[in-house]
């Protein structure tokens, strides 16, 4: 084998020996997951990562949140609904102006969740974290709706 091969051979041995294309950004964007821009850690125990548009203006929007455990929002609405796919970990749902952490159900990964808007609900990660994608409409407003 000559220098040119034995780097060739040495360049895709990670990928087992197959060479892979590469997409047009004007075309395609992606993300791999050490690549998801994840804010930091809010006093509610979440974080969010922006993917598209903006949940504080008019238009479309994608975000994920990531709970972390033993974290739960308090009773609240949105102005809009708003669309979830639960993508890691079990995600808790109660709803209802009530707290009660103890009559949330567990929704697993895969499950998809439509929040209507309006509707007063509380949610969030017990003993594991989970990630959430959730899609609306802007603005994204969250209003407290706890009754004591």
């Amino acid at each position: 084998m000559n220098r040119r091969s034995l780097l060739l051979a040495a360049a895709l041995a990670p990928f087992g020996g197959r060479a892979f294309g590469q997409v047009d950004p004007a075309i395609i964007k992606y993300l791999v997951p050490e690549q998801i821009p994840w804010g930091p850690v809010s006093r509610g125990g979440n974080q969010q990562a922006l993917l598209v548009g903006d949940p504080s203006k008019e238009g479309f929007y994608a975000v994920m949140n990531r709970w972390l455990p033993g974290n739960m929002s308090r009773p609240h609405f949105h102005q809009h609904d708003r669309f979830i796919t639960v993508l890691k970990g079990t995600w808790w749902m109660g709803s209802g102006p009530r707290f009660d952490p103890d009559s949330t159900v567990p929704v697993s990964a895969g499950s998809f969740v439509t929040h209507y808007g309006r509707g007063i609900h509380y949610d969030g990660a017990k003993a594991e974290p989970c990630e959430l994608l959730i899609v609306g409409q802007g603005p994204g407003t969250s209003t407290p709706a706890e009754i004591r």
